[in-house]
């Protein structure tokens, strides 16, 4: 973070300086929720949990070196106290690192000034977001959420990790109703704003695909004025081959540069070629200028996640070539999503973090293409808040996993029974020679999968967060494939 005085934070936050805090002890830590994580320099931020209180380890954080503790009731340390509970302790710490994302990007400090790049979508944020950080840090220090922090705690928090030398900050942003991305928007206002889809998540929370494009356009919403220059104002980059993304042009007095494979996309990819190992490579052409892309990540679906990272990269002044290369270079960063194993030689794609229509689609195709000629073993779970559409998706699913021609379907929990429906019935009506088999949870999938997995097999693990998949590779791995 930058170095804040104790009275200048509480002056920003709106808190009360109390304890033995001095108000001109300097922050210039980390900012954190996990005492553990406390460094010298570190203001410690205590919220009180379901299994434990940030404020029973005040006296710990500050005896690690917090210079105080941004609290809801008064502690035995320097602290900063707010008038409320732990919604005004997050309400504070937006307003901290709202002061901290508007003072690092002021246009008056020239070429030191940071760049803040917002991204959202029903799917694919979180790779997006990855690729995008690994892609702009060769413009300088970039500062990117680890995972899938995107919401009004680990947005603010990622934010506060940026200080004076930070050229860009890159950060996700997620939405369970109207107005929560209005809302991170506000805390770290964005200069490029990136859509990538309109999908079914949370369908079950929002009523449907309209109202989440409302939510989703809000980010282009809280854009600047565009210009016709790179790098200045502000720039909407939206998915050409999404019509709800597309549309969101009319809502936005920010420069619009669309990517995908539509003919009048800007940054567009052609010559698409899915290799062996399941990684795409294409042609990326931006507005007339070419490079060979070879990317590194698996599925067909990281083209567009790619060329969402070209675009921004290209509003930065990064040069074709180097964006090509970069690319090319870049790596699965956040855990459990497309992460390729071999392991007694059967590939093991640990697709677990989280699980919705579209992505679960992007999973299947992903497996055909990896699989080929050899089996193909799939470990599914349910898919979370899809509201009354959630059984008939379901059954997509299973009926895509028998398009596929999975050898082995393995269905888990009784949440995620019409998986099973939709490929059974693709079977009774000769579509589908495949086996189903229904289990309770994660272990029970690994034990299945030991007992079917054949040197040369493909198996891909997914499923919404709450399945807890992931756990279902790292117990395959502990037996041996036959």
């Amino acid at each position: 973070m930058i170095a804040l005085t104790l009275d200048r934070i509480a002056e920003i936050t709106q808190t009360a300086i109390g304890g033995s805090a001095r108000p001109d002890a300097v922050v210039d830590g980390p900012v954190v929720i996990d005492s553990r994580q406390v460094a010298p320099g570190a203001l410690f931020v205590a919220l009180s949990g379901e299994r434990v209180d940030g404020h029973d380890f005040a006296e710990s954080a500050v005896a690690a070196g917090a210079v105080a503790v941004l609290a809801s009731r008064p502690v035995d340390a320097p602290h900063l106290l707010v008038d409320g509970g732990d919604d005004e302790v997050v309400a504070a710490l937006a307003r901290l690192a709202r002061h901290v994302a508007i003072e690092l990007s002021d246009p008056a400090r020239g070429t030191a000034a940071a760049e803040v790049v917002g991204v959202t979508g029903s799917s694919g944020k979180t790779t997006t977001k990855d690729l995008i950080a690994q892609v702009v840090s060769g413009t300088g220090p970039t500062v990117a959420p680890a995972g899938s922090f995107n919401n009004e705690i680990g947005h603010p928090l990622t934010v506060l990790r940026a200080d004076t030398g930070t050229k860009n900050l890159v950060l996700e942003v997620a939405a369970r109703g109207i107005g929560h991305i209005a809302h991170l928007c506000r805390v770290a206002p964005p200069r490029i704003g990136v859509v990538l889809n309109v999908g079914s998540a949370h369908m079950g929370e929002f009523g449907g695909r309209e109202a989440i494009a409302k939510a989703k356009g809000e980010l282009v919403e809280c854009l600047p004025p565009g210009s016709d220059r790179r790098g200045e104002g502000g720039v909407a980059v939206l998915n050409a081959d999404d019509p709800l993304v597309r549309a969101m042009h009319t809502r936005t007095d920010a420069r619009v540069v669309l990517y995908g494979t539509a003919e009048d996309a800007q940054v567009r990819a052609t010559d698409v070629v899915i290799s062996d190992n399941g990684a795409p490579s294409f042609t990326l052409d931006l507005r007339g200028r070419t490079a060979r892309v070879e990317l590194g990540l698996v599925g067909a679906h990281q083209v567009s996640n790619a060329l969402a990272a070209a675009a921004v990269a290209d509003d930065l002044g990064m040069d074709i070539q180097d964006i090509a290369a970069a690319l090319g270079a870049a790596t699965p960063v956040s855990r459990w999503r497309m992460e390729v194993t071999e392991h007694r030689g059967a590939t093991l794609v640990n697709d677990a973090y989280n699980a919705n229509p579209e992505s679960m689609r992007a999973a299947l195709t992903t497996l055909g293409a990896l699989a080929r000629d050899r089996r193909s073993i799939a470990v599914l779970a349910h898919m979370a808040e899809l509201g009354d559409d959630g059984h008939a998706e379901h059954e997509s699913v299973g009926e895509l996993a028998a398009r596929t021609g999975v050898a082995h379907l393995v269905v888990v929990g009784t949440a995620a029974e019409g998986i099973a429906v939709g490929a059974e019935r693709a079977a009774r009506q000769g579509r589908w020679d495949g086996e189903t088999i229904r289990v309770p949870d994660a272990e029970a999938a690994a034990d299945a999968v030991r007992d079917r997995m054949r040197t040369g097999d493909v198996v891909i693990v997914k499923g919404s967060r709450v399945a807890a998949l992931e756990r279902v590779i790292d117990l395959i791995t502990k037996g041996d494939v036959q």
